[in-house]
């Protein structure tokens, strides 16, 4: 069997079934899941993302970006839902891969997935960072630029952004329960701010912005007039600039916004009832984020017009400004940070729970498994706050941003992959929510995620080429040789 060996699905259900001590504590009920999911997706993907995506790719079309996007994700989140419903395991797609697809899949997720969740934490740190500077400035305080940017964005280290990191982390150490109601508090004002946004901006909407609805693509111009063949457009700068590839790109630059949802997934072992609660957790923030998303973009690109946005990591607060209702604008941007916040907190509790699952099957070292008295994976809390603050204080958003998309849509390739999978080789196993119109689902998933895949910048192709070459490098140098699984055949 070696390096594809399966992990039982009995076995899981019986980990899933564990409490007391050295497991994780039971915390979440089923809103608390929703809340847990609307805390991950509505961040940076939407209050600075939305912008980029806007002004770089897609114009005012940024709408229907969103609108496929949702579509790929609800493909994924189906799949998800079963998965997390039949296996409530902490660990998400790692777990799922490693019940389908064999333990080498499951450590290629595993590490994938520290491109979603870490590097979304740092993600999410640098416009955190943005937003709190922009409140200082109301107060007439400033944080120098040396202070407030990596080196490759004219600056030296961002500092807020990794006190953000840091601060989170140590709450993450203290207690999940503590870190839940946080969330919570964190969910109802970021919601109410997005609502809010949407309710009073509508009816500053300029038409003229929305004009032309998606801007030229000047390549795919020149293809229809026989200037430059469909293969010389693909490879040239002209895809993603506008157009219906310009939208197709932005589908998977905010992508980013929806990720969220699968971070439900990795709570699943600390959920009080994880076969009701999952699907409704998965699905239900899924569905109120696409709703929130698709009627904010519109108001955004309404009030502005998009090549505004080019290069702003504010676009929330410069759309604003033209309502007129500027003394809403300190509680806007308050909201905003607070917002940020909770996106930060549950990806570095999702990025823990993964690691932790990894290192109590072996591939990783039993630190990432060590619990503290209070039922927390507190050494990998530590692991990833100095990880993630790296990122967070040296390197620029939009990079991030890529690298955060690539991996994600990998990670929800694979599942819909299992979903086929198990129902092949295991169709009697108890499945309290199943994916609805298998194969042609989780087929749809995979067809989506790899078309928004293939349409992310060749860069972020390369980087995740590096990063995965380096797990492969960690899997057979360490986890082979120490896998649980490995050792029990």
């Amino acid at each position: 069997m070696g390096v594809f060996s399966k992990k039982s699905i009995e076995v899981l259900i019986s980990e899933a079934k564990e409490e007391g001590t050295g497991t994780l504590k039971k915390t979440f009920g089923s809103w608390g899941l929703v809340a847990l999911g609307v805390g991950a997706i509505i961040g940076a993907g939407l209050f600075s993302l939305t912008g980029i995506a806007a002004a770089d790719n897609a114009g005012p079309a940024v709408t229907i970006s969103f609108a496929i996007a949702a579509l790929g994700c609800a493909f994924a989140g189906l799949c998800y839902a079963e998965f997390a419903s039949m296996l409530p395991v902490a660990g998400s797609a790692y777990t799922y891969s490693y019940a389908t697809l064999g333990e080498f899949v499951a450590w290629i997720i595993g590490w994938d997935l520290v491109l979603e969740y870490a590097l979304a934490s740092a993600t999410v740190a640098v416009s955190w960072s943005q937003y709190f500077n922009e409140l200082l400035k109301i107060f007439g305080l400033e944080i120098p630029t040396a202070l407030l940017k990596g080196p490759f964005e004219g600056g030296m280290i961002n500092v807020p952004a990794i006190v953000i990191v840091c601060l989170l982390s140590l709450l993450l150490i203290r207690g999940t329960q503590e870190s839940a109601k946080l969330n919570n508090l964190l969910v109802i004002l970021k919601v109410g701010v997005v609502v809010i946004f949407i309710a009073l901006g509508w009816q500053f909407i300029n038409p003229s912005n929305h004009e032309p609805f998606i801007p030229t693509n000047v390549g795919e111009e020149m293809v229809k007039t026989g200037q430059l063949s469909f293969s010389q457009f693909l490879s040239s700068d002209y895809f993603g600039q506008y157009g219906f590839s310009g939208v197709l790109r932005a589908a998977g630059v905010v992508f980013f916004a929806f990720i969220g949802f699968d971070a439900v997934s990795t709570a699943a072992q600390e959920a009080k009832n994880p076969k009701k609660g999952m699907p409704f957790g998965i699905i239900g923030s899924l569905l109120i984020c696409t709703v929130l998303y698709v009627l904010f973009a519109y108001v955004l690109t309404g009030l502005e017009n998009y090549l505004m946005f080019k290069g702003d990591a504010k676009p929330v607060a410069t759309a604003f400004a033209k309502t007129g209702y500027q003394f809403l604008n300190i509680a806007l941007i308050v909201t905003i940070i607070a917002g940020y916040t909770s996106v930060i907190l549950v990806m570095l509790l999702g990025q823990s729970r993964v690691f932790y699952s990894m290192s109590k099957d072996g591939l990783l070292p039993k630190m990432f498994s060590d619990l503290s008295k209070r039922q927390t994976p507190w050494k990998t809390n530590v692991v990833f706050m100095i990880f993630v603050s790296l990122f967070a204080g040296f390197v620029p958003v939009s990079d991030l941003g890529h690298m955060v998309s690539i991996g994600t849509l990998f990670a929800f390739t694979l599942v819909c992959v299992g979903i086929l999978v198990l129902r092949k080789t295991n169709p009697a196993i108890e499945r309290p929510f199943k994916t609805p119109l298998v194969p042609l689902v989780p087929i749809l998933g995979i067809v989506v995620c790899l078309l928004m895949m293939a349409s992310l910048p060749f860069e972020s192709w390369e980087r995740l080429a590096i990063w995965l070459g380096l797990g492969l490098i960690i899997y057979f140098l360490y986890s082979k040789k120490h896998s649980k699984l490995k050792n029990q055949l």
